[in-house]
């Protein structure tokens, strides 16, 4: 862990360098006082019109949500030629600066940083980051003219990381770098601070990987060495196995924020912003285990984001307007086929083996068969509606939506086994196809993007027939997908037991001192006792037993304390009386268990003298149709 040090008086702060002008529009970043949890930003304007309006964007391409970034803009400025500039706000990300047209405009402002996520921005005496889409203001009608941006050093001791073009930057570098537009810009976020950083150069292009206060223990050479296996098979699973000079950047950054308890990324045209918690990074002398895998499957997903959803991606998404949700019903395409590929591409590059490629996928399954959502929306519906649902769960989440990466995955994976088990083509071929058609052979950018169409068009191009029907029942239905069938005939074998006790109960909780009721299944026991999201289930009263006419009641912590004190099921349907806390009323509810308890799935190669269920399954397949090997 990087040592921490006193923060930098604003007195001993290096003065800011003159802003740089040659640029249409440019920027300058500064924190002079990093404690505050404030960023300067000065932008100037060479050429703007007389009524020039600026615009934040309200969401970042890759996180579906409105997250209003301009609450955190203060103290919003203009001068030109030296004289104030009335400034007029439209609405809440909207200004109008009334100056004269032709000559240059300067704006200044500050940001409030206090965010430790990879979509927005954070500033303190130890470490900065930002997305461009939270700092810097678009000028209206010049978002495709060039833009440069200068970030100034606010800490003798702190480098900066970007997939940025540098144009004149330091040997920690600070400096100025150029983007040919907004966008590009938007696209780059900005680590600083005093990180741990490696790399290595894949197929002629460098690759930079750094660590934001890593643990002590942390061993960075294996976490190289298996970023380097993964972008490797990656880059050949998309340009062949000569891929130099194809790939579509001319370097890559992997920006990792260490911190005790979070998960995700983002994802960039040559770029990451990634959040672990220490836990999941690998340590000296110790075994990795299923935390590492976790971040292994992280970096996997948003590399391969650099082709799926950056490069080939929705045409309604073509370009990005920054002012308003843009609305695509094809995530279960680009995050769902990209969660498919995450894990699998990391069995194929030899860092985890077929048992923890089958858990995983055996997770995928049972997140999706624990849902019952799956059953009201359709992937489909769940990718369009991401910006009202997806990124704003509440305790009916479950019962009303599917998750378009997992739900979407496991298309990706039906699609796959059902397209290999013909033997005329695989997604993986698929997925080049629809990259270079949507893409890399369209010359005009604006042309650029792909609609459902493309996949039906290609799938039937290769496949030799439509699959326009597994589409419709997969992507835009409702029913079960067909897994077992697939995966057997692909050698996978489903065992069954007995599911977890929330599972087969239906609901969602914290257990300790009582039970915390989170969430309620549409149709399971707890609904039907009458249990509510917010409820506290504080003991259990169980009937008369052994004739004596007797109540016993008990407290209970758990589920499965529950579970203990319930009559054995050869006895009928065991079930008891729920004493539950409910707005400080004592709520006695009857709770029985069902019936019959619900299965979970648990994938398993097939031994060799596993025999087929069906008079035409093969568990015998050439390992070269499996998709994992």
């Amino acid at each position: 862990m990087a040592k921490k040090k006193s923060p930098v008086p604003a007195a001993a702060a290096a003065p800011p360098a003159p802003v740089a002008t040659a640029a249409p529009i440019s920027y300058q970043i500064s924190a002079p006082v990093p404690q505050q949890h404030l960023f300067q930003v000065q932008m100037v304007v060479q050429q703007p019109a007389a009524q020039q309006e600026l615009m934040l964007p309200v969401w970042i391409p890759g996180s579906y949500l409105i997250r209003e970034f301009a609450r955190h803009l203060q103290q919003l400025r203009a001068t030109q030629d030296g004289k104030p500039c009335r400034v007029v706000q439209l609405d809440k990300h909207r200004w109008v600066v009334e100056c004269s047209s032709g000559k240059p405009l300067t704006i200044s402002y500050q940001v409030y940083a206090h965010d430790n996520s990879v979509r927005t921005a954070w500033l303190d005496a130890n470490r900065g980051f930002f997305n461009p889409t939270s700092l810097c203001l678009q000028a209206m009608g010049r978002t495709r003219l060039p833009h440069a941006i200068t970030v100034i050093s606010p800490d003798p001791a702190w480098r900066l990381a970007t997939g940025l073009d540098p144009e004149q930057i330091d040997a920690r570098g600070f400096g100025r770098y150029l983007a040919p537009d907004y966008d590009t810009l938007a696209d780059s976020p900005f680590e600083l601070g005093d990180f741990w950083e490696a790399g290595f150069e894949l197929h002629g292009v460098p690759h930079r990987f750094v660590v934001a206060t890593p643990p002590p223990g942390f061993d960075g050479a294996r976490l190289l060495a298996d970023t380097q296996r993964i972008c490797d098979t990656q880059t050949r699973f998309w340009h062949g196995n000569k891929p130099k000079d194809k790939l579509p950047f001319s370097r890559y950054v992997f920006m990792l924020n260490a911190v005790d308890d979070s998960y995700g990324g983002l994802e960039h045209l040559n770029s990451t912003a990634l959040i672990a918690s220490r836990k999941h990074l690998p340590r000296h002398g110790a075994e990795t285990g299923e935390d590492y895998i976790t971040l292994l499957g992280l970096i996997s997903h948003e590399y391969f984001h650099t082709w799926n959803v950056k490069r080939l991606r929705p045409a309604s998404l073509t370009p990005y307007d920054y002012s308003r949700e843009n609305y695509t019903s094809l995530l279960w395409f680009f995050e769902g086929f990209t969660s498919y590929y995450d894990d699998l591409l990391l069995l194929r590059a030899g860092c985890i083996d077929m048992a923890d490629y089958l858990r995983l996928l055996t997770r995928a399954i049972e997140q999706v068969r624990g849902t019952p959502g799956r059953l009201q929306q359709t992937v489909a519906q769940s990718s369009f509606e991401a910006w009202t649902k997806y990124y704003r769960p509440d305790a009916n989440t479950a019962n009303a939506t599917v998750s378009y990466y997992t739900k979407g995955a496991l298309i990706g994976l039906c699609l796959d086994l059902t397209l290999r088990q013909e033997g005329q083509t695989t997604l993986d071929a698929v997925m080049r196809t629809l990259y270079q058609r949507c893409h890399a052979d369209v010359d005009d950018a604006a042309q650029r993007g792909m609609r459902e169409k493309d996949v039906l068009q290609v799938l039937e191009q290769l496949a030799g027939r439509s699959l326009a029907p597994e589409i419709k029942a997969w992507v835009h239905g409702r029913g079960e997908l067909p897994l077992e069938e697939l995966l057997q005939a692909h050698g996978i074998q489903v065992e069954r037991s007995p599911a977890s006790l929330d599972r087969q109960w239906g609901l969602r909780c914290q257990e300790g001192s009582s039970i915390q009721v989170q969430s309620v299944w549409r149709d399971g026991a707890a609904e039907q006792a009458g249990l509510a999201a917010g409820d506290e289930w504080l003991g259990i009263r169980l009937p008369a037993t052994d004739g004596a006419g007797q109540h016993a009641a008990w407290r209970v912590g758990s589920l499965q304390e529950v579970r203990n004190y319930l009559p054995a099921q050869d006895r009928g349907a065991p079930g008891c009386t729920a004493i539950v806390a409910r707005d400080k009323r004592l709520l006695e509810l009857p709770f029985t268990l069902p019936e019959q308890p619900m299965e979970q799935w648990k994938l398993v190669e097939s031994r060799p003298d596993d025999k087929p269920k069906k008079k035409n399954d093969k568990i015998d397949k050439p390992r070269k149709e499996w998709p994992w090997h």
